[in-house]
């Protein structure tokens, strides 16, 4: 197919489809002249992809290196889920582990897999509630825990063993779609509650 039927497939217009080819976000085509390409299904999937995760926020750098990760995946889902946490979460200065580990290790999660962005990512949050005079307490914290466990254990039980191909865009794309999703049901959870316990 033609860039624009590409386009129209992947729900862009053929100036935005351009634009990720010239930006890496889309690999190019079979050249057919020295200004034809032709494009097949993989281009469109590819396409698709790239248009959600920068739909999700991402900037077009971090975008280019999430695909990056799914055209050169990690050894495993652990090491896949790693590069992409550390893209999504970048450390910014030293990691003070200690405070999160030791919560880690009351809830008897593994310390061994936690990663340097999320756990630095946990401590900023907390130190920026308690400068705010927003305590969180142990048995809050623990509810949130617990629950975010059991989130974890329906993603991570989603991931699909059909091909290693499969399961690099099932983690990539669950780990960046799915967060304004559970943000949105958090919120309507709240709302519910709250006539519930208010209204």
């Amino acid at each position: 197919m033609r860039i624009s039927e590409l386009a129209r497939r992947g729900g862009v217009t053929t100036a935005t489809a351009k634009y990720y080819l010239r930006e890496g976000l889309l690999p190019p085509g079979r050249l057919t002249s020295a200004t034809q390409a032709q494009y097949d299904e993989p281009h469109v999937q590819r396409l698709r992809l790239t248009r959600a995760l920068l739909a999700s926020g991402l900037s077009v750098a971090t975008a280019r290196e999430v695909l990056g990760h799914l055209d050169s995946p990690a050894d495993g889902p652990l090491d896949l889920l790693a590069e992409v946490q550390t893209t999504l979460t970048p450390v910014e200065g030293p990691v003070d582990r200690e405070r999160v580990t030791a919560l880690l290790r009351r809830w008897g999660w593994n310390t061994d897999v936690a990663l340097d962005g999320p756990v630095a990512a946990l401590a900023s949050a907390l130190d920026v509630a308690e400068a705010a005079g927003f305590t969180i307490g142990p048995e809050l914290l623990d509810g949130y825990a617990a629950a975010a466990h059991e989130v974890a254990e329906l993603d991570i039980a989603g991931v699909p063993t059909t091909s290693s191909e499969d399961a690099v865009q099932h983690v990539v794309l669950g780990t960046i779609l799915l967060e304004p999703v559970l943000l949105a049901l958090r919120r309507l959870a709240q709302a519910d509650v709250s006539a519930r316990r208010f209204g």
